[in-house]
């Protein structure tokens, strides 16, 4: 049975841990809040631009030389997954899910006979699959794989490395996988089909964007006039909405981060209070029965005296 100082000592450690965890939790709900102000100030943009690209495709139908972010090389051997997690732990299961989600996705593409490369951003992800899979992980040269404060640069630069990869015909589908921020408890791994263009992506777990776009796009079967022609807006249009909808991935992920820390936090103080309430009915206890040991040993003592 561990003694009064072993118990004051170990009450001490979980009151020191509860005062981490809940200042955690605070922190995390700052951040919070303001990662989800700016995912839901790009959503707007990402939606509109989104919509413009359906009409786009609708207009010009399946005519040759459409640009390869939108029709892709015409194969589907070789694909390009881009897992999106945080750069740091202590977030519950969120980087877990990712990275299970993901690895499916891998394994049942080489089950198909595919060749899969993977492109980490967040460093959580980036060491999960550089060793589970070390051949595939690939990433611009030079570059990091951490996420990051969330910045367009990080996404422009991302774009820019897909489209090099693309022009050099080194992949002919890329997906990115993210947790779809809902709400603090809700993270949802969500597959974006990137390259080639594809509005009907849908994921297995839950409507996304590009479900409601293609509702949109079976209710709305309006003619438009396009200035400039509809292959020059494409060609302006597609590598800037690969940049937004990255940028937009992003900014879901860092939410959904600071979401999943903050409700692992809010569990983590409250199991840390539960542990001390415990361990303080069991030190008082131990204590309790101290006392009472010692005041027999008294009254013992008198009564052979």
């Amino acid at each position: 049975m561990a003694s009064l100082k072993e118990l004051r000592a170990r009450i001490n450690s979980v009151k020191s841990t509860k005062k981490i965890t809940s200042a955690m939790k605070m922190v995390a709900a700052a951040k919070m809040h303001r990662a989800e102000k700016r995912s839901r100030q790009a959503q707007p943009f990402a939606t509109a631009m989104q919509r413009i690209l359906v009409n786009l495709k609708e207009s010009l139908g399946d005519r040759p030389g459409l640009p390869p972010l939108m029709a892709g090389t015409g194969k589907q051997d070789v694909h390009l997954i881009i897992p999106m997690s945080s750069d740091r732990g202590l977030a519950g299961g969120f980087n877990g899910n990712i990275n299970r989600t993901t690895r499916s996705l891998i394994e049942r593409l080489l089950k198909e006979g595919k060749k899969v490369k993977v492109c980490p951003i967040g460093f959580k992800a980036y060491v999960y699959f550089r060793g589970e899979y070390p051949d595939l992980v690939v990433g611009p040269e030079g570059g990091t794989h951490r996420l990051g404060n969330v910045s367009f640069e990080t996404a422009e630069q991302m774009a820019s490395y897909i489209e090099t990869l693309l022009e050099d015909q080194q992949f002919d589908v890329c997906t990115v996988v993210y947790n779809q921020f809902k709400n603090v408890m809700l993270q949802v791994p969500t597959e974006l089909q990137l390259v080639p263009l594809n509005i009907a992506v849908s994921s297995k777990k839950t409507e996304t964007l590009d479900d409601k776009l293609a509702v949109q796009k079976e209710e709305v079967k309006a003619d438009y006039i396009f200035e400039p022609e509809g292959e020059e807006l494409l060609r302006r249009l597609l590598p800037q909405n690969l940049r937004v909808q990255l940028f937009a991935a992003m900014l879901e992920t860092n939410a959904g981060e600071q979401g999943a820390r903050m409700t692992a936090m809010d569990s983590a103080t409250r199991n840390a209070g539960k542990a001390i309430d415990k361990l303080s009915l069991h030190y008082n206890r131990t204590r309790q029965a101290n006392i009472t040991n010692e005041l027999s040993e008294v009254i013992s003592g008198a009564n052979a005296a």
